[in-house]
């Protein structure tokens, strides 16, 4: 701009003229403000723009903006590999804490809401890197070279811009301080939402059953409509920052030109020294309003990544005592001594429990619902640690063991089948790795699978689809059963196994299961006592409490508490019609 503006002012002065007499002439005819200007400038009288000294300054100028460019792309490649890299270590933590958290934590934490802290939180965590961190990064180190430029250039047009920065930074506190609220708001929301979507859709058959789909519908609108309010707070509250900030701007540009222009027309400044200064400014308040642009999407990734770094804080199970090495070979031999558990620290549920099981013995845990049965089981695989007493596996306080060594000892067949989308041969083999086909075709028939998949097209590379609706209840329940076949464990933990199949189906699981049972400690938690009675020992819980202990013929003769349960399933009862008439007695198996 000096170059160009000097040539243009030097054509229009006389050649051969020295420039001091044109200035004196100036003076003397009263033009002193024109003079000051003139004296301030470089230029030659008669002589215009050097075109040679302008082209080596483009030249320049091109040469920086390549550079430019190139460091630009440096920065986005370098980011990004920082962004990444970030956000891989970040999910990888987040599994690992999966593995750690204990099942207290499951419990009490909805589904939905943990997804989307595991998913949603942390990509909108690597959007945020990627986007706004390079932005905020760009942003303060613009804002340092150019106020070092300015500084050079004026410190008097320095300082008026320089004002602007806390006043911008107050704007930003001020309105930033109650949109982030909102922000955690709308993720606490979005979780809150997937939670009920996914209720929804993994009961959606028992919705339709009890005809709530108008109620479910209803339910989702309104968390729907809280998540928008929340939403349309938090980007409305941080998209009033960037117009604060243009209004900041256009007051700094105002002043810097007004002051500027003046020291030009009274020649304590260049006309190119403004020009750039005033470039510069702008140079200086964009990079302010570009953070205040990016300022929904860092609050936004702030939010995310507090409910992330909270997920990540949860308590975790206790480690594993240090030294604590896997038995070589497991007997069997399972005793409880005196343990104590409580889920709530102000409501005990198992007190003073003692039970010895010894080696290959069957015991059936019976009782009605919510005696701690399944407790018994949890505590059983560590999935709780206990609050007093002590439970024994082959003499040895599974506390002082690898959680994963107990675990192994255990093979589990729950009530609840799961299986997960892949071929029935994958969903069998889940229960030893690397087995081979003859592995798995052997524990299938063994739990009677063999039969109804070799109907199917594929047999056993057959798909199952999500949650394996492709096939029935009873058929999902077979297949977890050769899953525990398979895993061929030192001890056995049968829920209802035989709760989702027929009574033809029952019979043959039963066989099957005696046949899986022989020289294995065995422990069954059944419903129906027709499934135990062959038990080598029944233990008897009501409120947390052995109350009864003995085989079945034994604990029928005490006609004491198993007594009363058994004759409520299969005592002489007079039923009725559906008309509400008497039927003749109907007769049940007593035994």
């Amino acid at each position: 701009m000096n170059v160009i503006f000097d040539g243009v002012v030097g054509k229009t002065l006389p050649a051969g003229v020295p420039k001091e007499q044109i200035i004196a002439s100036l003076r003397a005819s009263g033009r002193g403000q024109f003079a000051d200007m003139l004296a301030a400038t470089n230029a030659v009288p008669g002589v215009g723009i050097d075109f040679a000294a302008l082209a080596q300054i483009l030249a320049l100028a091109v040469v920086v903006y390549a550079l430019a460019s190139l460091l630009a792309w440096a920065q986005a490649y370098i980011m990004a590999g920082v962004a990444q890299r970030t956000v891989y270590g970040m999910r990888r933590e987040v599994e690992e804490k999966l593995a750690r958290l204990p099942l207290r934590y499951f419990d009490s934490h909805a589904h939905g809401d943990l997804l989307s802290r595991v998913t949603n939180d942390v990509d909108n965590i690597a959007t945020t890197l990627q986007q706004g961190l390079s932005q905020l990064l760009t942003s303060v180190l613009t804002v340092i070279g150019v106020l070092g430029m300015m500084l050079w250039i004026s410190p008097l047009l320095a300082l008026i811009s320089v004002i602007t920065i806390p006043l911008s930074f107050a704007v930003t506190i001020l309105i930033a301080g109650r949109s982030q609220k909102e922000f955690i708001a709308q993720w606490a929301e979005t979780g809150a939402l997937n939670g009920h979507v996914e209720q929804m859709h993994s009961g959606h058959a028992l919705v339709q059953v009890f005809g709530r789909r108008v109620s479910a519908i209803r339910q989702f609108n309104d968390q729907n409509e809280r998540l928008y309010r929340a939403s349309f707070r938090a980007q409305f509250l941080s998209g009033i920052i960037q117009p604060a900030m243009q209004f900041l701007s256009n007051l700094n540009y105002v002043g810097v030109a007004v002051i500027g222009g003046y020291r030009v027309a009274s020649g304590a400044m260049s006309l190119g020294d403004v020009t750039a200064f005033i470039a510069y400014s702008r140079q200086f308040t964009m990079p302010l309003m570009q953070i205040a642009a990016q300022m929904n999407l860092l609050q936004s990734g702030l939010a995310s990544a507090e409910r992330v770094f909270e997920f990540l804080g949860a308590p975790e199970e206790t480690p594993d005592r240090i030294g604590a090495t896997a038995p070589h070979a497991t007997r069997g031999h399972v005793e409880f001594d005196r343990v104590s558990f409580r889920y709530l620290p102000d409501k005990p549920l198992i007190e003073d429990f003692s039970l010895d099981v010894r080696p290959g013995e069957t015991v059936a845990i019976v009782g009605p619902t919510g005696a701690g049965k399944t407790t018994i089981v949890n505590l059983l695989m560590r999935f709780y640690d206990i609050d007093g007493g002590a439970i024994r596996l082959d003499g040895t306080d599974t506390r002082e063991l690898p959680r994963d060594a107990v675990r192994r000892t255990f093979g589990m067949v729950l009530q609840d089948s799961w299986l997960f989308a892949g071929t029935i041969r994958d969903n069998i083999a889940y229960g030893k790795e690397g087995a081979s086909l003859d592995e798995i075709v052997a524990a299938a028939t063994a739990a009677h699978v063999d039969p109804f998949v070799r109907t199917l097209p594929e047999g056993y590379d057959a798909l199952l689809e999500e949650e394996a609706s492709n096939i029935s209840a009873g058929q999902r329940q077979l297949i977890t059963i050769a899953r525990a076949f398979l895993a061929d464990p030192s001890i056995l933990i049968l829920d209802e196994a035989t709760s989702n199949v027929d009574t033809r189906t029952e019979v043959l699981i039963q066989q099957a299961m005696a046949r899986l049972r022989h020289g294995r400690t065995s422990f069954v938690i059944a419903h129906r006592l027709s499934t135990i009675r062959n038990a080598d020992e029944i233990v008897v819980m009501d409120a947390g409490r052995i109350v009864e202990q003995g085989d079945h013929a034994e604990l029928l003769r005490k006609q004491g508490f198993y007594y009363a349960l058994y004759q409520s399933q299969f005592a002489e009862s007079v039923g009725t019609d559906l008309t509400g008439r008497a039927t003749a007695p109907v007769l049940q198996p007593a035994g």
